[in-house]
């Protein structure tokens, strides 16, 4: 069952070289659990964004914590082009592993029913094959001339999010965020933050079983208020758009991004 931990120690299981799953912005993106390993040093990381991310992945690329990303997209929405991935990108930094949202989806899903792979269509033509090898185009043994990509399956390390409540016994709400269940199902542990302690069991509520992942899913579980933030939580409280548009302007530099560091993640001010 997911135990109630101090974020740090949560935290513990996410290690240098381990492959991380993470959401996209909208599902609940554990800001303040990022922050956290920023400031530990955690070092090598091969995230992985079901299906694309944005100021978390930017945040541990600028901070030397990723070596290996793999996504559809990393990008800071209305506020431009995500800084320290462009920059690692330029530079040559950082191995990227392109995809589309479907096949991190589908890679996804086969690690969730427990196959070696998973096969999609709409990869065929695309100059994605040429830069993902492990991808493989098969004919369709039940039709003639058909060929079909066989994508294999994703299974991470440690999922790692952020949702409303958990309960005493380590049960998570997601409500209708689906994708972490995703997340969650495939991956060998959960990190979870939450908003707060929900004084009951979860699975016994009529209304929000439905919604809520099984302690025994779950690894540790981190009370962290506003634990999104910049970044919003849906239902709960929205994006800080000031914010967001201030980092970007900050980023655009090595410089700056330090000073971003120094004060929002290392001085522990945000939120």
């Amino acid at each position: 069952m997911g135990a109630i931990r101090p974020i740090e120690d949560a935290l513990s299981a996410i290690t240098d070289g381990c492959m991380l799953a993470v959401p996209r912005e909208v599902s609940g993106v554990a800001m303040a659990a990022t922050r956290a390993l920023i400031r530990r040093g955690v070092k090598r990381l091969h995230v992985v964004a079901l299906p694309t991310s944005s100021l978390q992945a930017d945040l541990l690329i600028g901070a030397g914590c990723v070596e290996t990303l793999e996504t559809s997209a990393v990008s800071m929405g209305e506020f431009g082009p995500a800084p320290r991935f462009t920059a690692a990108m330029l530079a040559g930094t950082l191995r990227m592993k392109d995809a589309t949202c479907p096949a991190i989806y589908a890679s996804m899903e086969a690690a969730v029913k427990g196959v070696p792979f998973m096969p999609l269509r709409g990869l065929i033509g695309s100059d994605l094959l040429t830069h993902r090898p492990e991808w493989k185009i098969v004919d369709n043994p039940y039709g003639d001339n058909d060929p079909i990509v066989l994508l294999p399956a994703i299974k991470p390390d440690v999922a790692l999010f952020h949702a409303p409540m958990a309960d005493k016994n380590g049960n998570v709400w997601i409500g209708r965020t689906r994708d972490l269940a995703t997340l969650c199902y495939a991956s060998a542990k959960t990190i979870v933050t939450v908003e707060r302690i929900h004084d009951g069991d979860l699975l016994a509520d009529p209304i929000l079983a439905a919604g809520t992942l099984p302690g025994f899913y779950i690894e540790a579980v981190a009370v962290a208020e506003n634990g999104a933030w910049p970044l919003p939580l849906p239902d709960h409280y929205p994006a800080d758009g000031a914010h967001l548009a201030d980092y970007v302007k900050r980023a655009a530099t090595a410089e700056g991004f330090v000073r971003y560091l120094d004060e929002f993640v290392h001085a522990r001010r945000a939120a």
